[in-house]
């Protein structure tokens, strides 16, 4: 019993003593309702001497403001608005009637995110060893949040802290975690510093601006998570390999529980409706811990998300044909309104490609300039993980893999497509990788050739836009990846015969397809080449006039099936 509790320099303080404790990860607790009379610091205005850099970003943006009025915020998130936030009055989406008023009557099943900002930005990141020069500091106005959890009894001893937002406490423990689902394996010569990466998850990550641009520089940064998605993917792409190496399950425990920590924070924001789409690079990262949640808990909850929770390496990865001949491709989606696809463009007409007023932009080029420094290269790593511990089906979205793939294979494929005037991207192959993620590289190298045979993902789809009100506001939803080409009603006379070609959009691409009929007339019959095409030979006979429904199938190890029909009309 007490009437204080501190944590990372934030204290809250009840107007009498209540139960408390602290859940696995460190973070309290406290059994109520309670009265919290008081929050050290303080909120407040800004200090005298503030120095702010609130500079536009390459794209003439900021999502900060010079703003006075309130620091060192506390909030209740209880449901998702977007960038709207109560921590820090220099945040563009700060609102003044979110910040919680004291004494404040916390309820059960409800939590307090109380923030510490910082007096000058920018600031040196918590993961600043991962990081070249010229972003190891980041304008964050937030230094550290903490959080504290109301509950109507106290929770077993073993508790993970529930999820931050909304109402719903489900409780997980740590008895429940299968550690036999590591692996043992034996680390590389870079495997980072357990310390180092024990610090990154220490603390709360916060994850509900729903992936709007404006939150980033409320992230605290400082002591707490990553700042931008191509980091938030290579640490817990990073942090999953090495809880698959064959350390004692004691040296992973605290590693363990912070992983695992931030994939419950995740699933309970997935439940009251968060989704991370934005385009770009910024929202990466967060599928991988909820579904590494899912396998160490083996509880489906994990798996089994609403379908508003949509995630960004899904939305960005696509089946399609690659002007070289890939047929797993990139697309950012969406960046100052929807963006073209462009890489069935060869790259001589990118620099013309997709022209946006607002940026005075050519998005051919800048796609792929995004899909070079900030994207796959920061998957590998969460992909690697996923493979190994059986992960790909769970995941439910091949075409992410099969990108990862084609960056990381040594051999170019697709050098005799590209010729000399367009050459593979010195961004990829492993030799490459290894500058830039030396331990992920080592362990693609060694691990990769030995990945279980396992199932693949079921769906095979794509992220395409529904309709378009105004370039910011935008519909989505999941349509097939059309992976035959359409085939046209056809009339045939009796005694001809007619070889018709079934093409694919994949046709000479080096992923394996297969041709399939279903139900075929007896007069028709199919011949798979073996390159993602077919010929379909059709000799009726005077017994055999009518008209029929012809359905071909295309399918290969990653997509199930694509199907086209047509009328054959015998005359």
């Amino acid at each position: 019993m007490t009437k204080q509790v501190t944590q990372y320099g934030i204290t809250w303080t009840f107007d009498k003593e209540y139960e408390v404790g602290q859940f696995v990860n460190g973070d309290y607790w406290v059994v109520g309702p309670v009265k919290v009379v008081s929050i050290i610091p303080n909120k407040r205005g800004a200090i005298e001497d503030e120095l702010n850099g609130t500079g536009d970003n390459y794209w003439g943006n900021s999502g900060l403001k010079n703003d006075t009025t309130v620091r060192n915020g506390s909030v209740v998130v209880d449901s998702l608005r977007g960038s709207k936030q109560g921590f820090d009055s220099r945040g563009l989406g700060f609102d003044s009637s979110l910040p919680i008023t004291l004494p404040y009557k916390l309820a059960s099943n409800s939590s307090i995110v109380s923030s510490t900002s910082n007096d000058t930005i920018p600031q040196q990141v918590v993961y600043h060893h991962l990081m070249w020069k010229a972003e190891k500091k980041q304008a964050s106005v937030i230094k550290t949040v903490a959080i504290l959890t109301c509950l109507p009894i106290a929770p077993p001893v073993d508790a993970f802290r529930p999820s931050y937002v909304g109402s719903e406490k489900k409780i997980f423990k740590l008895s429940d975690v299968d550690f036999d689902k590591l692996l043992d394996l034996e680390p590389t010569e870079n495997m980072p510093s357990w310390e180092q990466f024990e610090q990154y998850f220490q603390r709360a990550w916060l994850n509900h601006f729903n992936g709007s641009w404006l939150g980033q520089e409320l992230l605290p940064t400082n002591m707490n998570q990553p700042y931008y998605g191509r980091e938030y993917a290579r640490i817990v792409g990073q942090a999953s390999l090495m809880l698959n190496t064959d350390a004692t399950d004691e040296q992973k425990k605290k590693l363990l529980i912070g992983m695992l920590q931030l994939g419950i924070d995740l699933r309970g924001i997935a439940e009251i409706g968060g989704t991370w789409v934005a385009g770009g690079g910024l929202t990466s990262g967060r599928k991988w811990p909820i579904l590494f949640a899912y396998l160490m808990f083996d509880d489906p909850y994990f798996k089994d998300m609403p379908n508003t929770a949509n995630f960004h390496e899904d939305t960005e990865t696509y089946y399609g044909k690659g002007w070289a001949g890939q047929a797993a491709l990139w697309k950012i989606v969406r960046h100052h309104g929807v963006r073209k696809t462009y890489l069935e463009q060869t790259p001589d007409k990118w620099e013309n490609w997709d022209y946006d007023k607002e940026t005075e932009t050519y998005w051919g080029t800048s796609s792929e300039n995004y899909r070079l420094c900030c994207n796959t290269e920061g998957w590998v790593g969460q992909c690697l993980s996923a493979l190994l511990m059986e992960g790909k089906s769970a995941w439910n979205h091949n075409a992410l893999f099969d990108n990862v793939e084609d960056w990381m294979r040594e051999k170019d494929i697709y050098a005799d497509n590209r010729g000399e005037s367009f050459p593979r991207p010195s961004q990829e192959g492993q030799a490459s990788y290894f500058g830039f993620n030396s331990f992920v590289t080592e362990m693609w190298i060694k691990y990769r050739s030995q990945v279980p045979s396992q199932a693949d993902g079921l769906d095979n789809l794509q992220w395409s836009v529904k309709s378009v009100t105004t370039k910011y506001d935008i519909s989505w939803e999941w349509v097939d990846n059309e992976i035959l080409k359409s085939i046209e009603n056809q009339d045939v006379k009796v005694g001809e015969t007619l070889q018709l070609e079934i093409l694919t959009i994949l046709t000479d691409s080096k992923v394996n397809i297969s041709l399939t009929d279903n139900n075929l007339p007896t007069f028709c019959t199919l011949i798979d080449k073996g390159n993602g095409s077919g010929i379909l030979t059709i000799l009726p006979t005077k017994d055999d006039t009518g008209e029929y429904l012809i359905n071909i199938s295309a399918k290969s190890k990653s997509f199930t099936n694509s199907k086209q029909s047509f009328t054959l009309n015998i005359k």
